[in-house]
């Protein structure tokens, strides 16, 4: 799916100083590469799929805000890097509405699989195409991604980017989210995240 970059500014922060860019796909979404210093191939990478409970309203139902504040902070560590923002994205690709409605089914008892497919969605249904295209538009091929999704990974890799290094992606946990975030590595893969990893900046500066 091509995209085209519509906007561009500069984009302080708690975390520290970014670059915001904008960028449109051919469905009309708009979507964010947040950046810091110059990206360049092998720089730290999140790709991150927008969620307003979470990144807005600061949900403990998931541990999305976390994870996104988290990203923003390594990268700033390490001086250069690239957050992805996607949008059409929210509640693992099924809307706002379905996701609430998800919310009060795990309410009753199902978890977060179970409540997407008992409305008839599949667990996750997102697709990582304008990711990649936003990437090649920063002019990164090679990257070291921040994830613990290896479904993430793969759909990057198929789509051409070269996966150097899986950085895991550690956020503390809650009693609102431990059922999901265990949902999320039993019945969905996800990988796990060590909590006293080395610091992003020495990690760039041992690869150099």
């Amino acid at each position: 799916m091509a995209v085209m970059q519509t906007a561009k500014s500069k984009l302080p922060t708690r975390f520290g100083e970014f670059e915001v860019r904008i960028f449109r796909d051919e469905a009309g979404l708009e979507h964010m590469a947040v950046t810091a210093g110059r990206p360049k191939d092998g720089c730290l990478v999140r790709v991150h799929s927008e969620c307003a409970t979470g990144d807005i309203l600061g949900s403990l139902r998931c541990d999305c805000g976390d994870q996104l504040a988290e990203s923003l902070r390594m990268i700033a560590e390490a001086g250069e890097g690239a957050v992805i923002y996607l949008r059409g994205h929210e509640g693992r690709g099924i809307g706002l509405g379905p996701k609430i409605a998800a919310y009060a089914l795990q309410d009753r008892g199902l978890d977060t699989v179970e409540a997407n497919r008992y409305l008839g969605f599949p667990a996750d249904p997102r697709n990582y195409d304008v990711a990649v295209e936003i990437l090649r538009a920063l002019g990164l091929g090679r990257v070291r991604l921040i994830t613990n999704n290896p479904v993430k990974i793969a759909a990057l890799a198929q789509g051409g980017l070269e996966i150097l290094e899986r950085v895991p992606l550690w956020t503390r946990g809650n009693s609102h989210n431990r059922r999901y975030i265990e949902t999320k590595k039993m019945a969905m893969g996800h990988l796990p995240a060590e909590r006293h990893a080395p610091p992003a900046k020495r990690r760039a500066k041992e690869r150099s």
